[in-house]
């Protein structure tokens, strides 16, 4: 249960930090609501990588 909690929330996380990021970047530049959709996809895609690589599916780039 608690790697299940720990996926979602890096899911979720990821998902919040694009909207955050897109709402101040269409607030800075006055595109509403463009920021936000394209920094909530990029967010959501960014959070299924996350969890993807969490879960062990997919092995990590990181060059070990």
């Amino acid at each position: 249960m608690a790697r299940g909690f720990q996926l979602s929330s890096e899911l979720i996380a990821g998902v919040v930090v694009g909207a955050l990021m897109g709402w101040g970047f269409d607030r800075l530049l006055s595109t509403s609501p463009f920021g936000l959709i394209v920094f909530v996809l990029l967010g959501f895609v960014a959070g299924v990588l996350n969890v993807i690589r969490s879960a062990g599916v997919a092995p990590d780039r990181t060059g070990r």
